[in-house]
């Protein structure tokens, strides 16, 4: 009778063993298929991260050609209202403006002609 029981516990091992073996197998294409869906959840993420980064880049561009072209209009009026004093003063004294402007072009090319 020992031998009979002996075969039953045998039958009852290998039993457990193929179920074992079938859970393992699950649980590889479980922990597969969890692994290709965390690296499209990843995937998804970094492609919102970039389209958010272009979204603050094209902001941030927005304001730098606003901000520039709020300097050119204040340079323009500036330029605009001083060009007539310095029109005026060239005017009453043109041999100093003609003075001033040779020092200048001696300076710059002074510098230049050092490089």
């Amino acid at each position: 009778m020992a031998t009979r029981t002996k075969a039953l516990d045998d039958s009852a091992i290998d039993n457990r063993l193929d179920a074992l073996r079938s859970d393992l197998d699950t649980l590889q294409t479980d922990v597969k298929g969890l692994a290709n869906d965390a690296g499209v959840v990843a995937n998804e993420r970094i492609s919102m991260a970039i389209r958010s980064a272009e979204d603050v880049a094209k902001r941030a561009l927005q304001v730098a050609e606003d901000a520039t072209s709020q300097a050119i209009g204040s340079v323009e009026h500036w330029a605009g209202d001083n060009l007539n004093s310095v029109r005026g003063s060239i005017r009453n004294q043109p041999l100093y403006a003609i003075g001033i402007s040779m020092g200048v072009g001696a300076f710059v090319g002074a510098l230049l002609s050092r490089r």
